[in-house]
């Protein structure tokens, strides 16, 4: 049984998309938006599960777990996240960095790698 906000996600290798933001104030259709991405994305072939957080202060952070490197370049061109992105980069995020990397090793805990 997975634990409550944690992807289940298989063995290596796969990928990670990290993407870390600073929001800015006021919700702006944010909310909304996300709640349509996230449904969009489960439903994206080699999507494989995500882990968000983000602070009072507007600082986040979203790791989402794809098959392979091509599933991540078809969710990068979907129409409507890329409407995402055009508002985030105009209205939602002050500034934001994106990351894609290759998971060769994982282990969960807290007995870890054992």
């Amino acid at each position: 049984m997975a634990e409550p906000g944690f992807a289940v996600t298989p063995e290596p290798p796969y990928y990670a998309v990290i993407f870390t933001s600073k929001r800015t104030e006021g919700d702006n259709g944010y909310d909304a938006m996300m709640e349509l991405i996230a449904k969009l994305s489960v439903e994206q072939p080699g999507y494989l599960g995500r882990e968000s957080v983000r602070g009072a202060d507007g600082f986040g952070v979203t790791v989402v777990y794809y098959k392979d490197e091509a599933s991540i370049r078809a969710w990068k061109a979907h129409g409507q996240h890329m409407v995402a992105q055009k508002i985030g980069k105009e209205r939602w995020y002050s500034h934001y960095e994106m990351r894609v990397c290759k998971v060769e090793r994982a282990y969960a805990g807290p007995e870890g790698r054992g």
